[in-house]
This record gives structure tokens, sequence and C-alpha cells, in this order.
């Protein structure tokens, strides 16, 4: 009787535990297979743009191994902002003053931004400013962002994207995450330092920073006097950022408002206001057919980057600038366009600075050995503090076509599987055009170090072929257990 009732016992508790067990890996598979919200992963049409620029953000060092900045990004997004007169639409990942431990920021882009939209809106009462954003700009919710609260003070609306409805890349953790933390939520806290700067968080900031996923968009759009016009960078108004190097594309024409569909999807999952009513805009009359502009996000920049690798061969031109790369499809297609004959240059960040912290190289390094290893030209960036933070793939094609994909997108599963968000622009048309005429110049600045400024460095300067570390970013990036 007794021993009959041990086993019975024992099979609850064990019934107990694979429940428990199933509902574990249930909720896991569930958050990284889930539908995504409206509007995301998307392709918007090929559209004729009516005016169309190229611009960039250098650090260099002269040969007496001073840095030097020269800044033309945010100039611009300036310019914008203080030209509107009716709306603002501007999406960015990093917007903080968090240096890490640098010493002192390059350029207070927060603060600029910031002074910026506010008196444009001093300016104009009625015009809509949205700032969207991602959550680790106050820590997951651990601390205020002294930015934030003053744009919502002079009455602009700051949007906080909502991660959760996004998909979960770190599998081995969602599950701990979803149910035994993230009901709890957070609440200002000392307990733990701030990773990111100055100041203290509660450990459920750490825990919520683990999900590793984020709204990594940086975009702008405006109305202007001669209708609309947005950018698209890879830059953050984040002061620790400020002397990195990236690249963006300003244009006008119908394709900003497929930009503005995609900021609406995300405005209205996270519970922000409508946006000013873009679809009554007139669209400019005169525009270019011969050079076209495309709006990808999400897993559709995937796409479009690998169609424009796998159509490259023998006598086409393929050059890439990429803070991270990692993601398997893109680096075998490279291998078998690099086999078909196409000339391939790649130009990675070393992936050693972070804001005043040494990281240990993973995964360019293990990629750019791989890489190299089949006859690829890899060099590096020339950084000493900062980041070469552009993520851009141009190929020139020998019928005298060209593409350009710019944006957000580093080249990993995380920014190219439909985990964070990320918006990308792809730049069809004749090579001749004065834009991808100055994206090359700007790719033959990095690479070949002119008059004496020194942009990039040869592959051996950071060349590892650890067996330790390429086993670490292979599982790291089959996992999603990484910050890349």
């Amino acid at each position: 009787m007794i021993q009959n009732l041990r086993r019975k016992h024992l099979a609850i508790f064990f019934a107990l535990i694979l429940i428990g067990a199933v509902f574990l890996i249930g909720t896991g598979v569930y958050n990284v297979y889930k539908p995504l919200p409206a509007g995301l992963s998307f392709a918007g049409p090929i559209q004729p743009v009516a005016e169309i620029a190229f611009f960039r953000d250098l650090t260099w060092v002269d040969a007496e191994g001073k840095r030097h900045t020269q800044q033309e990004i945010f100039n611009k997004i300036l310019k914008m902002i203080h030209d509107a007169r009716y709306f603002v639409v501007l999406d960015m990942f990093l917007f903080n003053d968090f240096i890490g431990k640098e010493l002192t920021p390059y350029r207070r882009l927060a603060q600029e931004i910031t002074d910026a939209l506010v008196a444009s809106k001093s300016k104009y009462p009625e015009m809509q400013i949205v700032v969207i954003t991602d959550p680790i700009n106050t820590v997951y919710n651990g601390i205020i962002n002294r930015y934030f609260e003053k744009l919502q003070s002079e009455n602009i609306q700051v949007v906080i994207t909502e991660l959760d409805l996004l998909r979960d890349s770190n599998f081995a953790y969602s599950p701990f995450w979803r149910i035994f933390v993230k009901p709890f939520g957070n609440s200002s806290s000392s307990f733990l330092p701030n990773p990111f700067g100055k100041g203290r968080v509660s450990l459920r900031s750490y825990l919520a920073m683990f999900n590793f996923k984020a709204n990594h968009r940086k975009v702008i759009v405006c109305d202007d006097a001669e209708g609309y016009s947005a950018l698209i960078t890879s830059a953050n108004p984040h002061d620790g950022s400020a002397a990195h190097g990236n690249a963006a594309i300003y244009f006008k024409g119908p394709a900003v408002l497929d930009l503005l569909q995609t900021e609406e999807a995300i405005v209205g999952f996270s519970g922000g206001p409508a946006l000013f009513p873009y679809s009554d805009i007139k669209l400019p009359q005169d525009t270019d057919m011969q050079t076209t502009v495309q709006i990808v996000s999400e897993k559709k920049i995937k796409d479009a980057l690998l169609a424009a690798i796998n159509r490259a061969g023998n006598g086409d031109n393929l050059d890439i600038i990429v803070f991270y790369i990692s993601d398997r499809d893109i680096i075998a297609a490279l291998k078998k366009a690099f086999k078909r004959g196409a000339a391939v240059r790649i130009l990675l960040d070393p992936n050693k600075d972070a804001f005043g912290m040494e990281k240990n190289g993973i995964p360019n390094r293990q990629v750019a050995a791989e890489l190299v290893t089949l006859g690829i030209p890899v060099r590096w960036g020339n950084t000493h503090g900062e980041q070469l933070h552009t993520k851009m793939l141009m190929v020139k094609y020998k019928d005298g076509q060209c593409i350009l994909i710019l944006g957000s997108a580093n080249f990993t599963k995380r920014n190219l599987e439909d985990l964070n968000l990320e918006t990308n622009i792809a730049v069809r048309g004749p090579k001749t055009e004065s834009v991808f005429i100055d994206v090359n110049n700007y790719f033959d600045l990095l690479w070949s170090n002119p008059d004496g400024r020194k942009f990039s460095v040869d592959y051996m300067e950071y060349a590892d072929n650890s067996f330790s570390r390429r086993f670490q970013y292979r599982w790291m990036e089959a996992t999603g257990m990484s910050t890349f």
C-alpha cells in the first residue's frame, strides 16, 4: 500500500516535471518562431528618386599618429530638423550620453538632436515630432533618460519600442525571461553598475539585456519646403558613438512614403500616436527613373544582399564595409561570387573597441580568416577607440549597372533574420551616377590611405586563426547567445 502510494507520488512528480519542461520548451519555440507584428520584414516597390546624396563620417590617424574626424551625417540631420515645418519622425537605436570608459565624447550628439527638436517644436507648436527608440536608452526601464524627459516636457512624443512582440534570438534564455522575470517589470535601483555608462541599475535591467534584441533602425523623415525627405544611416545620436565611421543616404521621392509606412508599423504595435497623414503628401513630379531606391527592412535586407551578391561574377566588382559579419548564408554567397570571378574587397571593423573597453575580435577576425584563406582581400578599419560602424555593400556590374545597399543592418543572423528591427535602402542605377561615384570614392579612400591619412591597415594586423575563438563564433551565431 505504502509502496504503491510512493510510486503514485513519484509518477505525479515526474509528470509535473515533464509538463514544466514542455511548457518551458514550448514558450521558447513559440517566441522564436511566432508571427511578426504587421508591417515588418518589408520590401517596398522600386521607386524613382527626385534627389539622392551620400554622406559619411570619417575618423582617421595622420602621419604623426593624431586622430582626426570629419562629419557630415548629423550636420545633415540637424538641417533637416531645422527646415521641417509640419512633421519629423526620428527612429534611432541609441539616443543617450553613455560613453562607457571613454573620458570625453567627440561630440554631444544626444544634446544637439534634443536641442534641435525642441527648437523646432517651439517655433512651430503644431508640428508633430515623434521620436522612436529602443529601451536600451533607459537600460530597459532601469533609469530615467533625461533627453526623453526634456522632449516629452515639450510635447514631443517619445515611443519606446515594444520589443517583447518581436521574436527571441536567444532560445536558451527566452523561456526563463518570459516566465520568471518579465511579468515583474523593472524600476530604478542602485543594485548594479550601469553596463553602458554612469549610474546604477537593477538586476532586472541586466536580465532584460540578455534577450539580445533591439530596434536597431536609424532613420529620419521630415517635410521641407519642397515636400519631404528622408535619411537612412548607420549612425546614432549617441555621445559614445560620436567619432565612429558611418555612412548615410539622403533622398526624396515616393519611397519616403514607404519608409514612413515601416515606421508607422512600429509606432502602432508600441502604443504610439497616429502619424501625420503622410498619404496626403503630394509626390514630386520631377523624378529620375534611371536611379531608383527601394526600402527594405529586417529579413528582406538579407534577400536584397543575397540577390546582389549572387548576380556578381566575372568582370563585376563587389565592395563591402561592415561592422559585423557572421551570417553563414552571406559568407557562402561571397565565396561563390569570388569563385565565379568577381573582384571582391572587404573592409571590416577589427571588433576590438567598445566605448573604452577592449573586445576579442569575434566574429570579424574569424570570418576574415575564412575569406582570406580563399584569396579574398580583407583590410581592417584603423580604429583607436572608435568603431568602423558603416554597413554597406556595393556591386558594380560589368554591364554598367550598380547596386548599393546601406543602412542599419550588420551582416549577422540577428540583423538579417527577423530578430532585430532594421532598415536599409537599396539604390540601383548606372554606375556613372554621382551617388555611386561618391560611394566608390569613399571606399577607395578608406581602402587606400591617401595623403598620409591612415584609415585602414593590412589583414595581418589583426589576423586570428585561433580554433577556440572560431568555435566560439560559430556557436554564438548558431544559438543567438551573442551581442552581434
